[in-house]
Order: structure tokens, then sequence, then C-alpha cells
């Protein structure tokens, strides 16, 4: 059976057409399923008994089960394990930002105060989508990259996962605000696929959710960054960078034999040339690896120039890496650091550690692997 989410609205024209449908039809699935999300045919009741049939018996609405899902203690985060039909299990987390003083403990599950207008100028509901089942990448720092690579998703795996949490948010009365692909897998090496789900989320006749809301998350692939900036999309553009220098940057992350930091810097560079978007750098704050202010001058003195953004975050901790967390002491200087020389800096809060929330973790707790 064909995933539903797999087709964009010219195929699944041409497959009503077949099926002797009007072609007015598909618009009315179309909306049905990114409009009103619909996760079965038995809730377009706009269509006709014998077409719902049709859908049930040619069509998946579901492409994996959950295996498990885990809620942090805090309740602001939320991340769901998917086995896939051949077994691969691939992983979204929810993460909910907002006022603590209004809701400081909220429920992923229970609906906070206020409209949806009043919540929706403080409170974002972020989704972290996967690409991949398992990652070719290799960072030793990264659960997903430990476990290696499974299998490319398709556009349409990628897009249930946005439609999963989408569904659940309407039911407590809330909708996706952001959606970051750095979940398990390198986008940049599906690309295909990855832009193609982006386009069925961004479509205006279906889901609409705004291209400027979508952050994109690479190792470095350089000549994808420069395809990226050709096309000259409204995605923001995340770049894992984490070292500033090339033999601390290739025991981390086996990337970088083939593509040196300078080269993903002159990328970058012509990225935002082309696009005149900012780069996103994110820095992983490794204890006495890459959290001191003497890092933080020689990566100012690399980004100097760059229309660019560093977000740093205390290392979420994997079984199969030593390295530790900075403490937020060395965290402040290293951001500080950076901004005494110009580079815009914020540290991020460490989501959902208590549930494995780190890319790939749970997976790899399941299998054993991590």
């Amino acid at each position: 059976m064909r995933l539903i989410y797999d087709l964009d609205l010219p195929t699944l024209t041409n497959l009503l057409k077949e099926w002797d449908e009007p072609a007015y039809r598909a618009k009315q699935v179309w909306q049905g399923l990114y409009q009103h999300l619909y996760n079965s045919p038995e809730q377009f009741t706009n269509l006709s008994k014998s077409l719902r049939e049709k859908m049930t018996e040619n069509l998946t609405f579901m492409p994996f089960s959950v295996k498990v899902y885990q809620d942090s203690s805090d309740g602001h985060t939320r991340k769901t394990l998917f086995e896939l039909p051949d077994k691969n299990l691939i992983e979204a987390v929810l993460m909910r930002y907002g006022d603590p003083a209004d809701n400081p403990h909220p429920s992923p599950l229970s609906s906070p105060k206020g409209t949806p207008k009043e919540r929706g100028a403080r409170e974002r509901r972020t989704l972290c989508i996967s690409t991949q089942a398992g990652c070719a990448m290799g960072c030793v720092f990264c659960a997903t990259g430990q476990m290696g690579f499974k299998r490319q998703l398709s556009s349409g795996e990628i897009v249930a996962q946005v439609m999963y949490y989408a569904q659940m948010l309407k039911k407590q009365d809330e909708t996706v605000s952001n959606i970051v692909f750095m979940g398990m897998g390198e986008p940049f090496h599906n690309y295909e696929n990855t832009m193609a789900a982006i386009d069925r989320l961004n479509d205006s006749e279906g889901y609409h959710f705004g291209a400027r809301r979508f952050t994109i998350s690479t190792v470095g692939l350089v000549p994808q960054i420069r395809r990226f900036a050709d096309e000259q999309r409204q995605v923001n553009l995340a770049i894992s960078l984490h070292a500033v220098d090339d033999d601390t940057r290739v025991a981390m992350m086996p990337v970088n034999k083939r593509y040196k930091i300078d080269e993903v810097l002159e990328a970058c560079e012509y990225y935002v040339a082309k696009t005149s978007r900012r780069v996103t750098f994110e820095w992983a704050l490794i204890h006495g690896v890459n959290d001191t202010p003497e890092v933080a001058k020689k990566l100012a003195s690399k980004l100097r120039g760059l229309m660019c953004h560093v977000n740093a975050i205390p290392l979420n901790p994997t079984a199969g890496f030593d390295g530790k967390a900075t403490d937020r002491q060395r965290a402040a200087l290293f951001k500080e650091s950076l901004e005494q020389a110009g580079i815009p800096c914020t540290i991020r809060m460490r989501r959902g550690i208590d549930i494995n929330a780190g890319c790939g973790q749970l997976a790899g707790a399941v299998t054993g692997k991590s």
C-alpha cells in the first residue's frame, strides 16, 4: 500500500483520475489531510463511500507504529520512538517553550491557559524531526551516529512525523510553531526527500507551514549547502560546527576529513551572499574540549564578517562518548568571549535529559546500542 503522505498534489490528482474520480476530489483529500488533519479515510465525510473504500484498500495513513513515548519530568518535552514496517526505529521530539510563570509544569497532553491567539504570542511548539533511520556521518558524540546508517526516509515518512504531532496538538487546541530537521540522520544526505517534505508541508493549499519556520541542520555537506543556496529558499540553515580547528573536528566529526572547516565556511559565505539570510552555527559545549574563552576567540576570528549566530548548548551525554557537558559558568564565559568579539551567541537550554531526548538516544536505549 502507498503512503498517502508520499503523494504530492499532482500525483494524488492522477491517482484519483485513475479511479475515475473528478479532479476536485484531489483538492478535498488534500485539504482533509493537511488542513483538517484527518488520519483515516472514515473522517473524509465529504467523500463518497466508494472513494473512502478505495482509499482504505490502497492507501495507508500511518507509516509507523508508536513503540514507546516518554515525557520529561518538567512536562516540556515528549519524545516518541516510532517503529517502521521494516523494524527500523526513528524518533521525533515535541518541545514546549512558553511562559513558565503562567504554567510552570504543563503536561504535553493538557491544555494550557488562554486562547490560541493569546498563547501564540508567548508559547512555541517545536518539533525535532528525523530524515533517516540511523546516520552515516558518524559524529562520535551523537547517539544516532554511534548507531550507523540504516536507510533513507521517504518524504512521506518525514511528513508523517509532523502530522502525528500536529494531530496530537490539535486535540489540545494548539498548533506546531517550528519544525527543525535535527533528529536522526543528516538531512542533506537525504536532500531530495527532505526538500519534498518541506514543499508538501509548505503548500499554501495544504498545511501551509511558513518556510521561515523550518530549520535544516547539517554537519556541513558543502555541495548541498551550495545547492540549497542556489535554490534561495526561505528555510533557515544551521551548521553543526563544534570545533574551530580541523584536527579537533575530525576527531569529533569524520565528515571533516572530506569537508574542512574553511571549505564549510566558504559555502556558508556563498549561502549568505545568495540568500541574504543568516547562518546559525550549532556548538555542543564539551567540558575542556571546546568551551574555553580561547576557543571562543578563535571561533570569532573564523566567523568575523559572516552574517551568523552561534547556538551553544551543553553536550547531551551519550553512553558511547566520554565527553562531559560544560557547566553554567564556563558556558557563560564562552558566550561572553564570543560577544565581546562581535559574534552573537545564545546558550540554549538542554531539553529532555531525563528521557534521552538527544538525537538517537531513545532508539539506542531500546536496541541496546547506546
